[in-house]
């Protein structure tokens, strides 16, 4: 056998053909298998770690800091109608990987979806494109988190001291991950909580200073929305062009901000496989997912046009670098030393700083379990497939922590570039992530259609498919090949591959792939619907209890209902004998239409 295995070898966690999946390393004498998954990672993840990793996930330095280049670039108008749109529009994308993902709660999530409905070659381009893309976000966040505390004193930004932030900041990433998953669950619980505070806070920041709650008295409303700064023209320091034309490129620019900014269910589908109760944890996490765009993103997105000015100096020198870097990058800071405020700028950077570190935590646990289900699948060594008795896959663990070093890009040219040039690296490959999501549903829509499953029956069904899905691939596809257009205005060898590395070369992971291994394009009417599902049914039956809903977890907290409420209460094993019922009933279900 080689380093990847093969269906020579053995067969991969996507082969229903063997039957039940073997536990042979996991048996209980007693009652049955021991085992939470059809592989080594362990479901310990509650209610209220899921929902708020899921924020976590979604919200980082884009959302407080990065977000100034689009207000800038298209003003404020412009800015609230890319974020609606790309927010609706990824909502029609979770439609999708909600239905596959309650149903089919696999490790890897929608990257194994992928191969196993699709083609393996797409599985393979996939699972490596959302790997790089989750890993070099770490080093993103890394270098934001020092630009951000240099807030205090600019002798932080000097090459010595950001140093030491890094490998301090790569030192956390390392512990919290080396845990068991609980330790991580519960330390992007409080991590992720301090960005529910801060974006609340600067909601309410928006609303009283915008009617006269500031030290100027100046009650200045949707002033910088009128005067024909709503939608500007785009501008970046070389290229400005005029008229309608100027400002739809406006609009343009604000969507380059706003689809970088946008993203979450790839996250949720992610940690989907560690989920103490998928069936439900899992089907609330992604119904939250579209009022978390809602507030979050398009809220967001028309609060910070209220407060800052899409023009002025600061803004301007920070997006164009002519700032160097400055700390007060987050166009709140910058609206609140507008107004004259003191001393809530420290706790708005301060939390800032708590979201950048919570979003390159979730990132770092990302690309570990991604790197983990490459594994199962045979498309990376096998070797990477050993986790700890805690399930952390612990070789995948020691591949990913390789990544952060690229933050200390940051020492030798100022933070402030690295974070323009890794952020333009990513947003090509979260697009393809989406583009994928899309084409997996349409198969799976096909395959549920061409044998008779009734897509009722799931325990998430998304409506209106599959038009979400075929507009959601139409839009995402048009988004990856033109959010880069300015490449060519003129042209920057430079700065077209920092926008296109990741289209220009990950297709050719499939080519490659499917070439080598003469993958074939899985046929609706022989997809396999039932998979690893009759593995988590009979998981699903060991529980006792009914499921705890999200405030009465919050409500154990502090004592409340703890007692009474036994939702994590469940037998010690999972009996054969309901997976075996599971799958045959299943199967019934596929063919008796």
């Amino acid at each position: 056998m080689g380093i990847f295995s093969s269906e020579k070898d053995e067969p991969r966690g996507s082969d229903s053909s063997q039957g039940p999946p073997a536990f042979s390393d996991n048996v209980d004498n007693g009652d049955g298998l021991t085992s939470d998954n059809a592989d080594q990672l362990q479901r310990h993840l509650g209610n209220r770690q899921i929902q708020l990793i899921a924020i976590g996930g979604s919200i980082g330095t884009a959302l407080f800091v990065s977000i100034g280049s689009g207000l800038y670039r298209g003003g404020p108008g412009n800015l609230l109608l890319a974020y609606g749109i790309q927010s609706i529009v990824l909502a029609m994308v979770n439609n999708c990987t909600a239905e596959m993902t309650t149903a089919y709660p696999v490790s890897g999530g929608f990257i194994r979806h992928a191969g196993h409905w699709v083609d393996d070659a797409l599985g393979f381009m996939v699972g490596w494109n959302f790997f790089f893309y989750e890993a070099l976000l770490i080093p993103f966040e890394i270098s934001a988190f020092a630009l951000v505390i240099s807030y205090w004193s600019e002798k932080v930004a000097e090459p010595g001291p950001t140093a030491g932030i890094i490998i301090g900041v790569i030192a956390c990433y390392a512990f919290i991950n080396l845990l068991a998953v609980g330790v991580f669950g519960e330390a992007e619980f409080w991590l992720s909580g301090g960005k529910v505070i801060l974006i609340f806070s600067l909601f309410f920041f928006t609303f009283v200073t915008m009617v006269g709650g500031n030290p100027q008295g100046d009650a200045y409303g949707f002033r910088n929305w009128t005067m024909g700064q709503a939608f500007l023209e785009y501008s970046n320091g070389v290229h400005e062009p005029k008229g309608d034309l100027g400002r739809f490129e406006g609009f343009i620019g604000a969507l380059t901000s706003a689809v970088f900014t946008v993203v979450g269910p790839e996250y949720i589908s992610i940690v989907a496989a560690e989920a103490m109760r998928p069936r439900h944890y899992i089907k609330n996490a992604f119904k939250t997912v579209y009022f978390r765009f809602g507030i979050f993103f398009i809220g967001g997105a028309l609060a910070v046009g209220i407060a800052c000015p899409a023009r002025v100096e600061q803004l301007r020198d920070v997006v164009l670098g002519g700032s160097n870097g400055d700390a007060a990058a987050s166009p709140y800071v910058i609206a609140m030393r507008l107004l004259g405020i003191s001393v809530f700028p420290d706790i708005v950077n301060a939390l800032i700083l708590t979201s950048i570190f919570s979003a390159g935590n979730t990132y770092t646990y990302c690309a570990i379990r991604n790197l983990y289900s490459l594994s199962l699948e045979g498309r990376a060594p096998r070797f990477l497939r050993h986790c700890t008795k805690k399930g952390v896959p612990i070789y995948c663990f020691a591949v990913v922590m390789v990544f952060p070093i690229l933050s200390f890009v940051a020492v030798s040219s100022s933070s402030s570039v690295a974070i323009t040039w890794f952020s333009s690296l990513v947003t090509g490959g979260g697009l393809i992530n989406y583009i994928v999501m899309c084409i997996t549903y349409i198969r799976f829509h096909q395959a549920c259609k061409a044998q008779g499953l009734d897509r009722r029956q799931l325990p998430y069904y998304g409506y209106f498919q599959p038009w979400c899905a075929y507009f959601g691939l139409a839009w995402m596809f048009t988004v990856a090949c033109i959010y880069g257009y300015t490449t060519y205005l003129p042209w920057s060898t430079s700065t077209f591959f920092s926008n296109y590395t990741m289209q220009l070369f990950i297709p050719w992971l499939f080519v490659i792939w499917k070439l080598v291994h003469k993958t074939t394009w899985v046929k609706s009417k022989d997809a396999d619907l039932v998979w690893e599902k009759p593995t988590i049914d009979a998981y699903e039956m060991t529980f006792l209890d009914p499921p705890i809903g999200f405030w009465r977890e919050m409500g154990h907290l502090i004592g409340i209902g703890l007692k009474k409420d036994k939702g994590a209460n469940r037998r010690a094993s999972v009996n054969p004998q309901d997976v075996v019922d599971s799958r045959r009933e299943m199967q019934h279900a596929l063919h008796s239409k």
